[in-house]
């Protein structure tokens, strides 16, 4: 059993490595199974048992991917807010450094827009979004807020995937947070 485990793990992984090489070069419209399987060395039976296509392996990819956040995230007991949000932010931030390659496509190549939603929803529902009162008016300003200031995150994070990262992870999260909380005053003299 932990052979065949193992196996599939191989094979998932070398369609994976051969689908990402591919889709560096071209949208995932030009991408065909066929070429994946030449590339990954497998045959086509074994691609049509664990997806039907090649969107069906981007959307495997990018659940695993908001899987993996969500596993990073639950590791976080902090007690106070502030820190845990440098430390999610952070921890975020390292997730995509790992794995910056992946990152760069899923955000910034041939990324969709729903995988950006799913991980700005993943983030702010689970662990940022203030709900300070049970007024509804209140909670649903925070959730705008929320989002205006994820999607500002996300093209910081863009940018920083485009630019190979320079900037260490630290750093990023506590831009990322400086500009949430202070907004632009935070640049000012």
């Amino acid at each position: 059993m932990k052979k065949q485990d193992r196996r599939v793990k191989y094979t998932k992984m070398m369609i994976r490595d051969s689908f990402i090489r591919f889709l560096k070069e071209k949208p995932i419209s030009k991408i065909t199974v066929k070429e994946i399987c030449l590339a990954a060395d497998i045959n086509r039976a074994t691609f049509y048992a664990h997806y039907t296509d090649q969107y069906d392996l981007l959307r495997q990819i990018e659940d695993e991917v908001i899987n993996d956040i969500t596993q990073y995230l639950q590791e976080l007991h902090f007690e106070d807010i502030e820190n845990i949000l440098t430390k999610g932010i952070e921890r975020i931030l390292d997730y995509i450094a790992k794995n910056g390659e992946l990152f760069d496509l899923l955000l910034n190549f041939h990324g969709n827009l729903k995988f950006q939603q799913d991980v700005v929803k993943l983030i702010g529902v689970r662990h940022f979004i203030p709900v300070s009162d049970s007024n509804s008016n209140g909670q649903n300003d925070a959730e705008y807020l929320f989002h205006f200031l994820a999607s500002g995150a996300i093209g910081l994070i863009q940018l920083w995937l485009k630019d190979g990262m320079k900037k260490p992870a630290k750093d990023m999260a506590d831009l990322i947070l400086k500009v949430a909380l202070n907004g632009r005053s935070a640049f000012m003299l």
